[in-house]
This record gives structure tokens, C-alpha cells and sequence, in this order.
């Protein structure tokens, strides 16, 4: 939290690594949170939470979706890592959880694995209840939040 305060008040301290410290990271890594995040180049989850190298261990897929590789990457981290903490992070604007609010015939024609994906994003929304939202940006909110609740 302290990371991401520092990012939107501008004071980001970009933790740097010696050559030592980066050297003795080849070998092995203690990331102390893993992250699930949004493939978006514009939320890189390191910047925005001001973390350096070996801080975080983050898998970043459109939509912040879980699946079968993500779920694996995430319980690698956990059993292997001994990872304890694990964020799921949304962001406001993000193509993908747009994308998965079109209408199923218009996804299906879209290449297959994103089909797919954009279908498991679809699932985790409730559309009944997004289309009852007027404001177009509240809707947005609100849709990336259901879908990081439903990660």
C-alpha cells in the first residue's frame, strides 16, 4: 500500500538493485506477494505499487483472468515461492473486461483463445445488473470489480 501511495502522489522511489543484489537473483528469488494483474502497458504492477526486482512475483494476462496457466503460475508462487499474500488487481478502462461485455455471436468471431478468454470473463459478470448502471464509467468500475471478485 505504502508502495502505491508513494506511485500517485508522485514520490516513487523505483527500488533499485546493485549488481550484486541483481547477481544473487539469478539464483533464486523471495517475492513476498504475487500478483494477478492485467496484461495493460499502462498499469505495469511493479511501477505502480514502486517495487524493484525479486518484490513481487506478478502474471499479467488480458482481463486479469484466471485460467488453467495463471491458477498454475500463482500456485507455483505460493508452493515453490512460499508466497503468502495474493492480489488480484483490476484496473478502470481495461479492454479486455469491455471486450467481454459484448454480445456472445460478436466474441465467437474473434480468434479462438481469445473467445475463450473473453467468455470466461463474460461469466463472472452480471450483466442484469451492469445494464441497470446509466453512467458509463460508474458501469466500467463496476464491471472490473465484479470481475476481480470473481478471479
Amino acid at each position: 500500500q505504502r508502495g502505491n501511495a508513494r506511485f500517485w502522489m508522485g514520490k516513487a522511489q523505483r527500488p533499485e538493485k546493485s549488481a550484486f543484489e541483481r547477481r544473487a537473483l539469478i539464483m533464486q528469488q523471495y517475492p513476498s506477494v504475487a500478483v494477478l494483474g492485467c496484461s495493460d502497458s499502462r498499469v505495469p504492477v511493479e511501477i505502480v505499487f514502486d517495487q524493484g526486482l525479486g518484490d513481487l512475483f506478478v502474471v499479467r494476462v488480458a482481463g486479469n483472468g484466471l485460467d488453467v496457466s495463471t491458477s498454475a503460475s500463482l500456485q507455483f508462487a505460493i508452493h515453490h515461492l512460499k508466497v503468502k499474500v495474493v492480489v488480484v488487481m483490476g484496473h478502470e478502462a481495461c479492454g479486455a473486461i469491455k471486450a467481454a461485455q459484448l454480445d456472445e455471436v460478436t466474441i465467437k468471431k474473434e480468434p479462438a483463445d481469445l473467445a475463450k478468454a473473453l467468455l470466461g470473463i463474460k461469466a463472472g459478470l452480471d450483466e442484469q445488473r451492469l445494464k441497470c448502471i446509466r453512467d458509463p464509467r460508474s458501469q466500467d468500475r463496476e464491471a472490473v470489480a465484479s470481475n476481480v471478485e470473481n478471479q
